[in-house]
């Protein structure tokens, strides 16, 4: 009875807590479940798929996806021009795009922007996305060597750097051109990205706002005044030791949070829930039927489903509760019609820590490929899918989802078979030398005990973690230890190296193989596993100066080849699927596409 009673007193809490306290608000017009706090609002420090839905609502940049078939459309740019050569871009900003305190969108808004994601300073995930701009590459080097001879200049140096070195060029107001290396097939695809998104300067650095350098910044634009010291702005400064750029995020905040979108920040309490209103200067304000949304975050996956089938929601944009499969089989059996299964533009695996050294200063045995190897050789991902996760993902062995790109294909990696994981794990000295069952070296030290880090936030990765440890045990005779940690703890872990394997999942931002193997590149931003291989990333830079695309694609296919028969940084797992809950009677506007981004600005909702 109290069983039965406590996922009931638990539902009625979280109501509670989460609605009780907007009283004074309506309820908004479309309320839905992130599938995880938002770690920012800064466009250019974002690399989690939660921080970058947010940003469609706030920020628009110069083109979007169509979310249907994800064609490129025109968005804050109303229309743009590319070259013959493939190598020149033209945007036409849109006259009437104002950021949301009134002032006009201009081209100065992007080349600030995109200076921010260039700059090391910054620590983007995607900075690399810019290096194919010409000069972009020199100024990266240029600001990464002042910082480590700790030189100390101004921001509108830097800035005036960029101007000089990097090929984003002001014709005027509404009209720039940027000029890329090499041609790149994707590069809308890439602006279309929340990353892209421009800024506001004053907003951003926390200029004093009043008097008439401020009325002139909103009506002339803020690149016509004299920006103020630095002691006038709240939000950024410059480090006397070190040179570098100091940023504070509380202009990503409500009250503070300047922004070009259909859509304003109303309300952000961290850890609880976030509410956005219609943003009244937004240029083209047909495209929304929705006046406000609220996006609330619920840890528990439990709970999540059980306040969407109290009415209090519209979408779940995330079903990660232990009854998927009798959910789905519900469905199946026309017991239910809320709840939505497709497959993603995205693959679950586990990393490898590749460094020579762990965190401790110990010798890291994953630092060897045939160590690697054998783990993936020693895994049956039939078993997973069928008994860990219990939704019989498609099983993969490489990183790119099989025909997910057109001309591209798939690549075959290793398979389970368990007589080259021991092969490889002997390879690497490490054999059971004693008998029991417990795989040595040499000197008969055992196998160091593997520290398996995962998320606790959805039960999934807690099955699979179990199954990996047991299978490991079973076929190749080592320890396992298993780690748990909130989203918070585990991305700094897993930035930082402290690590032996973590769970990891991987959607691609564009429909480029790149999407995926970029994250091998020894620099990318992406790259935890800090896998280096110098050949890999010589064979990265040939295959984007190729301007045949067949012969493009082709080379791509043997670097992840390679990369998961030889080298397999991590252990892939197998598709992703995506489980959402919503009435198709009542909610319109949400995409089942494989990318997986929703520009909640499009949905509409009836009684």
């Amino acid at each position: 009875m109290l069983r039965l009673f406590a996922p009931v007193a638990i539902l009625v809490a979280i109501i509670f807590f989460v609605f009780g306290f907007n009283k004074n608000q309506p309820r908004a017009d479309f309320v839905f479940v992130n599938r995880g706090d938002v770690f920012t609002l800064d466009p250019q420090r974002m690399s989690w798929l939660t921080d970058m839905q947010a940003a469609y609502c706030l920020f628009e940049g110069v083109v979007r996806w169509n979310t249907v078939d994800f064609s490129i459309e025109p968005a804050a740019a109303e229309s743009f021009e590319v070259s013959d050569d493939g190598l020149v871009y033209k945007f036409h900003l849109n006259k009437d795009a104002r950021w949301s305190n009134g002032a006009w969108v201009t081209a100065y808004d992007f080349r600030y922007s995109w200076m921010r994601l260039l700059t090391p300073d910054t620590s983007s995930d995607y900075s690399s996305f810019f290096f194919v701009i010409k000069g972009a590459r020199d100024f990266w080097d240029w600001r990464t060597k002042q910082l480590l001879d700790k030189q100390v200049v101004s921001v509108e140096e830097i800035e005036q750097a960029f101007g000089e070195m990097v090929e984003v060029n002001i014709i005027d107001e509404h009209t720039f051109t940027v000029e890329l290396e090499h041609p790149v097939p994707y590069f809308l695809d890439q602006l279309a990205l929340a990353v892209c998104s421009p800024v506001y300067k004053p907003a951003v650095e926390g200029w004093v706002a009043g008097g008439e350098q401020h009325n002139l910044a909103l009506t002339q634009g803020w690149h016509t005044v004299d920006p103020p010291p630095m002691s006038s702005r709240r939000w950024v400064s410059i480090d006397s030791e070190s040179g570098r750029i100091l940023q504070q995020y509380f202009w990503a905040r409500p009250g503070s949070l300047v922004c070009n979108g259909p859509f304003m920040l109303d309300l952000w309490r961290y850890k609880r829930d976030m509410r956005f209103v219609r943003n009244p200067y937004f240029h083209s304000p047909e495209l929304t039927a929705l006046d406000s949304i609220h996006a609330i975050t619920i840890a528990d996956p439990n709970t999540a489903v059980l306040t969407f089938e109290s009415g209090e929601l519209d979408w779940l944009s995330s079903v990660n509760v232990d009854y998927q499969p009798d959910i789905l089989k519900q469905k199946e059996n026309g017991e239910r019609t809320n709840i939505h299964a497709f497959p993603t533009f995205g693959t679950d695996f586990f990393s490898f820590n590749c460094r020579p050294k762990l965190n401790n200063g110990d010798k890291n045995p994953f630092n060897s490929s045939s160590v690697r190897r054998a783990f993936v050789y020693a895994t049956n991902r039939e078993s997973i899918v069928e008994f860990a996760t219990r939704l019989h993902e498609p099983v993969v062995t490489s990183i790119v989802p099989p025909n997910s790109i057109v001309g591209y294909g798939g690549v075959q990696g290793l398979g389970f078979d368990l007589t080259m994981a021991k092969k490889e794990l002997a390879s690497a000295g490490w054999e059971d030398r004693d008998g029991d069952g417990m795989v040595e070296d040499v000197r008969g030290n055992p196998f160091p005990t593997i520290d398996l880090l995962y998320t606790t936030n959805t039960p999934r990765y807690k099955w699979i973690s179990l199954e990996l440890r047991d299978q490991w045990k079973k076929h190749l005779g080592v320890s396992v230890e298993l780690r748990g940690t909130d989203n918070k703890f585990f991305s700094a872990d897993l930035h930082s190296g402290n690590f032996m394997v973590a769970r990891g999942r991987w959607y691609g931002d564009y429909g480029d193989p790149t999407t995926f193997l970029d994250v091998f590149k020894t620099e990318n931003g992406n790259n935890d596993r800090g896998y280096s291989n110098p050949e890999i990333d010589a064979a990265l830079v040939l295959a984007a100066n190729e301007s045949n695309q067949k012969k493009r694609l082709a080379m791509l296919r043997d670097i992840e080849e390679r990369l998961f028969t030889e080298e397999v940084p991590m252990l892939v797992v197998c598709q992703l699927l995506q489980l959402y809950m919503y009435d198709p009677k009542k909610v319109h506007g949400l995409t089942s596409h494989p990318r997986l981004v929703q520009h909640l600005w499009r949905v509409t909702v009836t009684d």
